[in-house]
C-alpha cells in the first residue's frame, strides 16, 4: 500500500465530553481519554511512520505517548483553532446568547477574547505547512503520523482532498481515534475514517 498520513485526535477531555470549544486551553485527558488513547498502541505499532509530528497541548502529547509515539517534533501548526470569545464555550451555550439557534462555529467569524482568536483561512494555512512537511515523507514511501485535535484535523483532511476548509465539517471526528488519508492513483482520498482500536 503507499503511505499515508495517519491522523490521530487526542483522547476525551472533561471539555470535548461536555461539548466546549476547547482551542488553546491546555486541558488533560479523562481516564476514559487515557485508555482509548493507550487502544491505539496496538494499531500504531503496525506502522513505520517517516514522520511523527503533535500538537504540543498536553492532550495531544499524552495522547501519543499512550498511543506508543514519539514525536519527531511538537508542531504549532497542530494546534487546535484558537476560538478566540468562543473558547470553553458550547454550542448551545453560543446559540442562547446570540439568539441564533442555527449558529454553527464553522459559518461565523470567530470574536476575539482571550486570544485572538483565528478564522477559517488562517487554520488553512497551518495546515497547508502540514502537509507541505508531509510531502516529501510520502513521496520516499514513508507514512507520516499527525496528533492533534478535531477541528483542526478535519480542516487539514479537507484540504488534502482539495476542498475548502469549511468542508471539515463534514467529517464528524470522534476523541481518540484513529483515520488515514492516502492515494487512489494519484488522487488525493480517505483511505480509513473515525475507526478506533
Amino acid at each position: 500500500m503507499a503511505a499515508q498520513i495517519w491522523l490521530i485526535r487526542h483522547g476525551e477531555t472533561e471539555w470535548s465530553r461536555a461539548g466546549r470549544h476547547t482551542g488553546r486551553t491546555d486541558v488533560p485527558l479523562t481516564p476514559e481519554g487515557e485508555a482509548a488513547a493507550a487502544a491505539l498502541r496496538g494499531s500504531v505499532s503496525t506502522i513505520r511512520p517517516g514522520l511523527v509530528l503533535s500538537s504540543p497541548l498536553l492532550r495531544a502529547r499524552e495522547t501519543a505517548r499512550l498511543a506508543g509515539l514519539h514525536p519527531d517534533a511538537y508542531d504549532d501548526d497542530l494546534l487546535e483553532w484558537d476560538y478566540g470569545a468562543w473558547e470553553g464555550r458550547t454550542t448551545k451555550e453560543i446559540r442562547a446568547d446570540l439568539g441564533d439557534p442555527e449558529w454553527l462555529i464553522w459559518d461565523h467569524p470567530v470574536p476575539p477574547g482571550d486570544t485572538p482568536g483565528e478564522q477559517l483561512g488562517d487554520v488553512r494555512r497551518r495546515v497547508h505547512r502540514v502537509l507541505d512537511r508531509c510531502l516529501p515523507v510520502l513521496a520516499d514511501d514513508g507514512d507520516c503520523i499527525l496528533v492533534a485535535h478535531g477541528h483542526v484535523l478535519r480542516m487539514l483532511t479537507a484540504t488534502w482532498l482539495g476542498l475548502p476548509p469549511i468542508d471539515g465539517r463534514m467529517f464528524a471526528l470522534s476523541a481518540g481515534r484513529l483515520s488515514a488519508l492516502g492515494f487512489e492513483h494519484e488522487t488525493h482520498v480517505i483511505t480509513l475514517w473515525n475507526s478506533g482500536s
